[in-house]
């Protein structure tokens, strides 16, 4: 089993795709939803927490509630989307992935590397957990 995740914090949405999920698995998205919501439950200092309503989107892999057996690709819209418009971040935050980031990357602006190592990036996380612990629970585990 293996998974991907893509976008950014502030992205128009982040995507996951799990693979590795035996064809005929049902697959119950209010599940994965029920984890989302209870994610949000968390403790945060932003406000991220209560904009965001999430929901999972399966866009592919899943037939009537059963896993194909190709990889799962999952959608979860950001309604907070406005990475156009913030501003380049150029001093590194203490604590944060900023500076190992920028390094590694060879980047100036850290806003490429802090919009991937986010908080929100773990919704998609989440959704791919939820997939995980439903094949997990068939297969008694």
């Amino acid at each position: 089993m293996r998974f991907l995740t893509a976008g950014e914090s502030h992205g128009r949405c982040l995507t996951a795709i799990v693979e590795g999920i035996d064809a005929g698995t049902p697959i119950d998205v209010r599940s994965i939803d029920a984890e989302l919501v209870r994610r949000q439950m968390g403790h945060g200092r932003g406000g991220r927490m209560s904009i965001e309503q999430d929901r999972a989107e399966i866009l592919s892999g899943v037939d009537d509630g059963l896993a194909s057996g190709s990889p799962i690709a999952i959608r979860i819209w950001n309604k907070d989307f406005k990475i156009d418009v913030l501003p380049a971040v150029t001093r590194p935050r203490p604590g944060h992935a900023d500076l190992a980031g920028v390094l590694k990357y060879d980047r100036e602006d850290a806003r490429d590397i802090l919009e991937r190592a986010s908080a929100r990036e773990t919704a998609a996380r989440v959704a791919v957990g939820s997939i995980c612990k439903q094949y997990l629970a068939l297969k008694g585990v």
